[in-house]
């Protein structure tokens, strides 16, 4: 019972610490995108829009958004918001308004450094996601809120993914928020690439948890003499 525990314990600290480590890359992701100024993710053109005429810090905004996103979400399926929501909502603000306050982050002065921040951004925005979503410990804000809305009206995932977008965008528009070349190629480039990083980071944390079991396993068995690294669960 005890070490089933502790395998557990281990288990749900691994799977923390990805969730973590992933929203942290994503939001250097977003920091460089900013950074390149030519033109961010719908989201965060909503985001900076409203720092841009309200004050306050880009972080702070993509927090504030969230909440409401989470209310909106609680209200439509009337069920209580997941923890890992509030945590993503929560740090991802935190860790943009961390990297937009490092002095060393310069923005980039030619158009070579800006389209090199904008391209690396958007591979490194898209890594976090998939490793993030391959630890299972919750959907974003805006992912619950699109789940809900496609479960509500019927429609495809991608169709109320897209209705979202394009209304965050407007409304990040009229706000004077960033929209540009980088918006279009976020919007065009960011499902193909969390398509590839997903399968990879799922495998690698399918991979991980199973060769810790295994260690487990063996570390809790008899010692024998054909006992080492290798076997198959058969010859076990």
């Amino acid at each position: 019972m005890k070490d089933q525990k502790h395998s557990r314990w281990n288990r749900f600290l691994f799977q923390w610490s990805v969730f973590f480590v992933g929203l942290f890359i994503t939001a250097f992701g977003i920091a460089l995108m900013i950074k390149a100024d030519l033109g961010s993710a719908p989201w965060d053109v909503l985001h900076i829009g409203l720092f841009s005429q309200f004050g306050l810090t880009i972080g702070t905004w993509s927090i504030i958004m969230g909440f409401f996103v989470i209310l909106a979400t609680s209200l439509l399926t009337k069920k209580t918001p997941k923890s890992g929501a509030f945590l993503n909502m929560v740090s991802v603000g935190l860790f943009i308004d961390f990297y937009l306050w490092l002095p060393f982050f310069h923005d980039p002065i030619t158009w070579v450094g800006k389209w090199l921040y904008l391209l690396i951004g958007i591979l490194i925005l898209g890594f976090g996601i998939g490793l993030y979503i391959s630890s299972e410990c919750g959907a974003g804000p805006r992912d619950s809120l699109m789940l809900a809305l496609t479960e509500k009206s019927g429609m495809k995932v991608a169709n109320i993914r897209l209705f979202m977008e394009l209304v965050v965008l407007f409304f990040g528009w009229v706000l004077k928020g960033p929209v540009s070349f980088g918006t279009i190629l976020f919007c065009v480039t960011i499902g193909a690439i969390v398509g590839r990083t997903l399968p990879y980071c799922q495998k690698l944390m399918k991979f991980v948890l199973e060769r810790s079991e295994q260690y487990e396993n063996i570390n809790k068995g008899p010692v024998r003499a054909n006992h080492h690294d290798g076997l198959s669960k058969e010859i076990r």
